[in-house]
């Protein structure tokens, strides 16, 4: 139960700064940043079976890769988020605030997939590296990199990796 001092005629305006910060402090992070309608970029991987084709929101600023798929409910299979980073670096990505197990396929600056974290655990405060330096997160739902025959060393074809 909250301590509150009663103050006479200022009681009802600390009541409200009181509720006004408490509700601050939980919506701070919970709300998604970046909406789950953003546009979606064709990115194609070239597999052992075939290419497979999915649609993925490009998290390109700080803000956009910090969020990620937090907050998600949903993701469907053939849909997911990549994390640019511009320049090849070790990564470190974790599952803070995320309700769905997802894959998370590190990629490098040459397009090739150098190593995949399959069904990640939602909530995790983990630390899941790259394990070398990569350009590239591609995160889709869990499981999909083994249903859909997605495996290191298979390429990315995508504008981001197109030599000029």
């Amino acid at each position: 139960m909250l301590g509150l001092v009663w103050a006479g005629p200022l009681l009802p305006a600390r009541v409200l700064s009181l509720c006004v910060a408490l509700l601050l402090m939980l919506t701070a992070n919970v709300a998604p940043v970046w909406a789950a309608d953003a546009p979606l970029e064709a990115l194609e991987i070239a597999t052992r079976k075939g290419v497979v084709v999915l649609e993925v929101e490009v998290a390109r600023t700080e803000q956009q890769r910090e969020t990620g798929l937090m907050y998600r409910k949903e993701l469907p299979e053939r849909q997911g988020m990549l994390f640019d980073f511009g320049k090849s670096e070790p990564v470190y990505m974790w599952m803070k605030n995320t309700f769905i197990p997802l894959d998370m396929l590190f990629v490098r600056e040459d397009g090739t997939i150098a190593r995949i974290e399959e069904m990640t655990t939602p909530f995790s405060t983990r630390t899941i590296s790259s394990g070398e330096p990569v350009k590239v997160v591609v995160e889709i739902s869990g499981g999909a990199a083994k249903r859909l025959g997605i495996a290191p060393g298979d390429r990315l074809s995508t504008a981001l990796f197109k030599k000029d």
